[in-house]
Order: structure tokens, then sequence, then C-alpha cells
């Protein structure tokens, strides 16, 4: 295999890392929506302005589930100010657009088929009925009060106006995008400022992230009971202690730790409905760390290491670098996704960040089951028929690991398409117990060492002699 391109692929990580972080620390975000004079930017035919987009569940008895406006405030140019008098009443639009992901094609149209519009304009105002100079707005299927359209009215010659503060109730459980608009071209150059609360019944915390909050904990007491079994086994025999069981011991650490953390992160999330960028990022380095000796970990028992094999020769340098990469790019991919983020639909940024993420996760299976090929092989040759057992169920675990990880990706590129929230919640949950269930199959081999110095030397004797056939 060549590895001259995990040397440049290092180089870019490092240089985007410490330029992201430097942008990054610049402010603390939270989970509630600020807008600091941010610009309207032209979309179509229209001004458009995007306020967040979150999974909101349908309010229950005596816990609510809204959207709130609090201090919203446009303000547009002094040119188009001056165009107005004093004494005019309505002098510019802007409308607050809500509605379900399910309803996007409920707001806009086309007229005889052409390029589809935001606005309403002469021909649609012909067509769809909508006035001209407005958000076209057709009513849901399933709730004609849906989608939600507010109108802010400038008054006079008055450079600003406000936004009253009104809460908009969630009845149905869903994806919610909220938008500003300005169909009227005087407007150029509007900018907000002001925030958005969304709140689901049980807290700040986003649809995706609210069912993860009690999950952790459940992936905390896994790694309880995991932690338990295994240090017992390592204070046991702590005198024959492998250097990979060491490797072993540092996973399971770094996952416990992690669980307890995200749990932390997700409780004051949820409470307070701030995200501190600092201790985010705390968390997602900690998770960065174990996703990429997980890895290792699984790459150096599928090439025998600890079990067949002394050491990895000529190719630690290689698995070394291979782990620094992806943990650079692991850590970019998740500060990206994690850290102040608020809404439940990243951003480009994103998409671009998970593609080194995916071709490198792509060339660890490749060398992982060559190397566990390979290892079946020899065990096979040599006999050893426990070995060959052990590393037979250890295969079949990472098969359905992998398995599972391509059907998740596949429903949860679906459920966000289409607008399904309840599907990515429970997707979400699932998938997150995978690396847990492949940790129990990499210590199910290692829970013991033969007992004794002398017994553990003639093990490690047979072993290099084996080898040297």
């Amino acid at each position: 295999m060549d590895f001259s391109f995990l040397h440049k692929t290092t180089s870019i990580l490092i240089l985007a890392l410490i330029s992201f972080l430097f942008l990054l620390f610049q402010a603390s975000n939270a989970s509630i929506h600020t807008y600091d004079n941010n610009p309207f930017r032209d979309v179509g035919n229209s001004a458009l302005l995007p306020g967040g987009s979150e999974g909101l569940a349908a309010s229950l008895d005596g816990a609510r589930s809204f959207i709130r406006f609090e201090n919203v405030t446009f303000w547009r140019t002094k040119a188009a100010a001056d165009e107005h008098s004093e004494m005019e009443h309505s002098t510019g639009l802007v409308q607050v657009v809500i509605f379900e992901a399910a309803d996007r094609n409920n707001i806009g149209g086309s007229a005889y088929g052409g390029q589809r519009s935001i606005c309403c304009t002469p021909d649609l105002a012909k067509l769809e009925g909508c006035k001209q100079g407005e958000v076209i707005r057709m009513p849901s299927a399933t709730d004609i009060n849906w989608p939600i359209v507010l109108n802010v009215q400038f008054s006079g010659n008055y450079l600003s106006t406000k936004m009253d503060n009104v809460d908009v109730p969630i009845t149905k459980t869903g994806m919610y995008n909220l938008f500003f608009i300005a169909c009227d071209p005087k407007l150029k150059g509007l900018v907000m400022s002001g925030k958005t609360i969304w709140k689901n019944p049980n807290g700040y915390l986003p649809g995706r992230m609210a069912p993860l909050m009690n999950f952790y904990v459940y992936m905390s007491l896994a790694y309880v009971v995991l932690s338990v079994i295994w240090f017992i086994q390592y204070v046991r025999y702590w005198k024959d202690i492998l250097q990979l069981q060491h490797c072993i011991t540092a996973v399971i650490t770094l996952g416990l730790f992690e669980m307890i953390l995200w749990f932390s992160e997700y409780a004051n999330f949820n409470n307070t409905g701030i995200r501190p960028v600092v201790i985010t990022t705390w968390v997602v380095t900690v998770g960065a760390v174990r996703k990429s000796l997980t890895r290792l970990l699984i790459l150096c028992v599928s090439m025998g290491y600890g079990v067949v094999r002394p050491t990895l020769g000529g190719l630690t340098s290689k698995v070394l670098l291979l782990g620094a990469t992806y943990f650079l790019a692991s850590e970019l991919l998740d500060i990206t996704e994690f850290v102040g983020t608020i809404s439940d639909i990243s951003g480009r940024a994103r998409l671009f960040l998970v593609l080194p993420v995916a071709f490198l996760d792509a060339f660890l299976i490749l060398w992982i089951f060559t190397s566990l090929s390979k290892t079946l092989e020899q065990l096979q040759a040599k006999r050893s028929s426990i070995k060959l057992d052990i590393y037979r169920k250890f295969s079949n675990a990472l098969a359905v690991t992998v398995i599972a990880s391509v059907i998740w990706i596949a429903y949860e590129i679906l459920s966000m398409s289409d607008g399904r929230v309840l599907g990515s919640l429970l997707l979400s949950g699932t998938f997150l117990p995978l690396p847990c269930y492949v940790l129990f199959a990499i210590c199910g081999p290692h829970l013991r060492t033969p007992k004794g110095t002398p017994t553990r030397r003639k093990w490690e004797k047979n072993m290099m002699k084996k080898l040297s056939l």
C-alpha cells in the first residue's frame, strides 16, 4: 500500500485545524440562535437570511414546545429609508417564515414551469393568486395554518423596525426551518439582530440531540461494566500484561471518559441553552483520540499483534502515521459538527470535511480485512484451532459492524432528505453502541494471559518459534 498520500494529507489537516481553531475561539455560541447584524443575501428574486433549522417535538401535557422571538430588529440602509417620508406607514415588508421540512415545497412557486421564485411576481399573482411582493405560501396538507408567515413592516423613513416578541407553538413533531425574507428590492443591504429560542418540551437540546442525553447514560454504564471486568483481569495479571493490553486499557478509559463528558455537556446544554466552545472542543478532542486509538487497535489485532506476532515490524511508523492523520481529520469534522453548533442541519463545511474521514475509514477497512485474511491463513496453516476460532468470531463482529454502518449511513441520508426526524433520532442512538460492541469483541481474546512469568516466557518462546517456521 502506498502511504505517501498520508504525509501530504496530514500536513494539510494540521494547517486547517490550526486555522479553524483560531477562528472558532473568537466567540462562544449558545443553543439560543443569536443574530448580530447578520446580512441578508440574494436568493432568486428575494433577500433571505436563514434563522435556524432544528428538530422539534410536539408539545406535551404541561410542557410546551415553541420558537420564541426576542428583540428581533431589522435595519435597512439610509438610502432605502430616505426614499420615504416620515408620514408614510408601510414602507418596507420583511416576512418571517416557519415551515416543516416536509412542507418545503409549499414555499415559493414557478410560472409556466420556469425557475422557482420565492416571492410573488406579476405572472405568479395571476396563476397562483398570491399577493405581489410577498412570499408565496401554500397551505400544508395536514394543517392549513402552516407554514407560518409573520409580517414585520417598516414605518416612515425610520432606519429600523422591531418585531413583536412572540411565541410560535409547535404542535407536531418534525424538522422545522426558519427564514427571514424580504421581497422588496429596495431593501437591499438589510441586516438583522436579535435572537430566537427553540425549545423542546424537555429542554433546549435540538431534536436530534435530545434522545442522546439519556443514551450516553446507558453507554457509560456499558463502559463501566466492561471496565470492571477488564480491570479485574488487568490487576490479577499485571505482571504479565502485554503492550497491546495497555492500549486496550487506554481505549476503555477514554471511552468511559468520553461518554461521561458527552452526557455532562448535553445536560448543561439542555438546562441552560448555552454550549461553551472550550468545553465542547475538549469533549470532541477526547472523542477523536478515542476513535483513532480504537481504529489502530482493531488494525493491530487484525495483524495478529500480541496474539500471533510480537511486533509490527516495519509497519509501526505507517500505522502511527495513519492514526495521526485520522485524528486530525476526525477532530476537524467533529469540531465543525458539534462545537458551537445549534441547528440540526450542518453546513457545506461538514460535507467537505467528511470526505477525508470517509476515505481514511475506507482505507482502514481495506487494510483491516486484508490483514485479517492473512492472519486467518497463518493460523489455519499452523492449525491453531483456539486462536483461529477467536479470530473468526472477531471477523464476524467486524463484518456486522461494517454492514450496520453502511445501513445507518444510507438511512441517515434518506431520513434527512425526507425531513423524517424520528427515524434519524432512532438511528443516531442505534449507531453509537457499535464502537463499544467492537471493543467487547477485541477484549474477548485478551481477557486472560498466561499466569506467571515462566509460563509467559515459554508462551513467547513458542510463539517466536512458530513465527520463524
